[in-house]
């Protein structure tokens, strides 16, 4: 047995087959896939100014095209391929997401996996078994380092694993040997950053690029280490990413279940455009609306308990999309939050003014389970006296509130029919659905690839 927890990871991805995996865990995927997919297309959009800069940089770059950038007419070099559609998977921030690890690395791995597999005619049972190991190796990687860690450091987990979950399923696609795949980890780890400064930045510009960074640079470090190149040793030794990014050491976790848990099926649908950390607050809101008929001007005023960990994330946030005052008063009079409420500027003069009627207190107690559970506490004030109070631990669509196969495809249309025909998306939810299928993703590729 390969000694050291970098060698046995090694190991473990090279042995991996798509017959390891468990048929519900298979069909569980293609949704997964079939959202992350959708959150891309979405963010195509041309209205959308990071989406245009994005892709024309890197049509700009020119070079061989041999990878879709998704929702463009156009083929790119792997990485840069992999920085666009990684970027745009994060860009309207409703992508699937880990609760507990803290993780949108789904909006990393495929696109990684997707822009190293197309060119080398590869087939949709090679994307699935590559995005799967992938999201395994980066989910238990953040639970080693410490995902609250990272935070209470100012570090993006997503950037900073994502790179790493990257070159894993990167180096799958590759078929790289397990001394390749060790590197192609140190390689990642060398290039991982990813600062929560983002927060500063109300373009909503750079949160998505760092997760794009992390798709280039894993694709860059397993397509090198197929080369030969050399990598360090991260894992273990005197310079780790747990003394780097976070100075916590969890490393039982990194095998923990290994090959028996597979983390796709505990990935969060997003059903807003805002930071899963809004969610709970705003299913507990938007309940409240709805079974008690208030109306937007009929509150005084809104409370909002959060743990005190997370709660300096959404507290008047510069960000709208992870501002929890700004998404509450969206919330109030349209009962969603779309993309278009994030990236635009708020023309409404009632949903700013409802903003600031909006109270965040920061709750030690509910520290206590978070970020496995994100207990948010919830108070509505009328203007008529009446108090509503409603609490809800996990949002709908976290693994323990589930949404359903239905309510995955609904939302896929709901998200892409602005870019794309219903037609067309259902061609491509077709062609999703029976991924394992298909001997050659060109199939997929072709339909991700068009004009607008």
């Amino acid at each position: 047995m390969t000694e050291g927890y970098t060698g046995k990871i090694a190991e473990y991805v090279t042995e991996f087959n798509y017959e390891d995996i468990p048929e519900h865990v298979v069909e569980h995927a293609k949704y997964i896939i079939l959202d992350t997919v959708g959150a891309i297309l979405a963010a195509s959009n041309p209205s959308l100014p990071a989406s245009m800069i994005i892709t024309e940089f890197v049509r700009e770059q020119g070079g061989a095209e041999d990878s879709t950038v998704i929702g463009r007419d156009f083929k790119c070099p792997s990485p840069n391929a992999a920085l666009a559609n990684a970027t745009l998977g994060y860009l309207c921030d409703n992508e699937s997401y880990h609760v507990g690890a803290v993780l949108h690395e789904t909006a990393v791995t495929l696109p990684s996996a997707l822009a190293v597999a197309e060119p080398r005619g590869l087939s949709g049972k090679d994307i699935m078994t590559s995005f799967i190991v992938g999201l395994d190796i980066g989910t238990r990687l953040s639970y080693a380092i410490s995902p609250s860690a990272m935070y209470d450091r100012g570090f993006h987990p997503s950037a900073v694993v994502g790179s790493i979950g990257a070159a894993i399923s990167a180096g799958k696609i590759l078929d790289l040997d397990s001394k390749q795949i060790s590197n192609s980890i140190g390689l990642a780890a060398t290039q991982s950053s990813g600062l929560l400064s983002w927060e500063s930045d109300s373009t909503e510009m750079s949160r998505p690029f760092g997760v794009g960074a992390a798709a280039r640079n894993g694709v860059t470090a397993a397509m090198l280490a197929e080369r030969g190149f050399g990598g360090p040793e991260v894992l273990e030794g005197k310079y780790t990413v747990f003394d780097a990014f976070s100075g916590e050491r969890h490393v039982n976790e990194l095998l923990d279940e290994l090959g028996k848990r597979f983390e796709v099926m505990n990935q969060t649908i997003k059903r807003y455009s805002s930071c899963a950390f809004t969610h709970p607050g705003l299913d507990a809101f938007i309940q409240l609306l709805d079974e008690n008929s208030i109306l937007a001007e009929d509150i005084y005023q809104i409370e909002v308990r959060f743990p005190s960990r997370g709660a300096k994330l959404i507290d008047a946030s510069e960000l709208k999309s992870h501002n929890i005052q700004y998404v509450l008063a969206v919330a109030a009079f349209k009962h969603h939050v779309d993309v278009d409420d994030i990236i635009f500027e708020q023309q409404d003069r009632d949903i700013w003014a409802l903003s600031e009627k909006v109270n965040l207190v920061h709750d030690d107690e509910l520290d206590q389970h978070f970020p496995e559970t994100m207990p948010t506490i919830l108070t509505i004030k009328t203007h008529s006296g009446s108090t509503y109070r409603n609490r809800v631990d996990s949002a709908k669509g976290t693994p323990e509130n589930p949404v359903t196969h239905r309510e995955i495809e609904e939302k896929f249309h709901r998200i892409v029919l602005p870019v794309i025909e219903k037609s067309h998306a259902n061609e491509i939810l077709g062609v999703v659905k029976r991924l394992d299928a298909l001997d050659d993703i060109d199939q997929l590729m072709d339909l991700l690839r068009f004009k607008q």
